[in-house]
């Protein structure tokens, strides 16, 4: 098997809320976009947010209709795009931990999303990948 692409699809019931922030506050480009889906490129991969349809979630509160997942992206500076989202207008929890640094926010979807910075990411590969020698 040989994988030709990868990607996350994203289900959304504020559709056209979501899709103006991924595209304006995240600033990824459109790949494609019809009626009821918009693809972003997500550096690499990509990012399909889609209308909620299936019955059974669009019935759910938002207390109960979420997953525990997040889109994380990996960037050098996460101070400074916090920043940065914050003058956006972005609600953004920054956090600063031994095992690096991390920004965490939501899309208008409840949609967990987090920059995390790629200098200590590296170095958690690199560690992993001496002590299993």
């Amino acid at each position: 098997m040989k994988i030709k692409r990868t990607g996350i699809i994203l289900y959304v019931k504020k559709y056209e809320e979501s899709i103006v922030f991924y595209e304006t506050i995240l600033e990824l480009p459109i790949l494609f976009q019809n009626n009821e889906l918009t693809c972003f490129d997500l550096y690499g991969t990509y990012l399909m947010v889609e209308k909620e349809d299936r019955e059974d979630y669009l019935k759910m509160t938002e207390m109960n209709a979420k997953t525990f997942s997040c889109i994380r992206m990996n960037v050098d500076n996460v101070q400074r795009v916090a920043n940065h989202l914050k003058r956006k207008g972005v609600v953004v929890d920054y956090q600063e931990h031994h095992w690096g640094k991390v920004a965490k926010f939501y899309d208008p979807d409840s949609n967990l999303i987090a920059f995390k910075d790629e200098e200590t990411f590296i170095k958690q590969i690199e560690e992993y990948i001496l002590k299993s020698k």
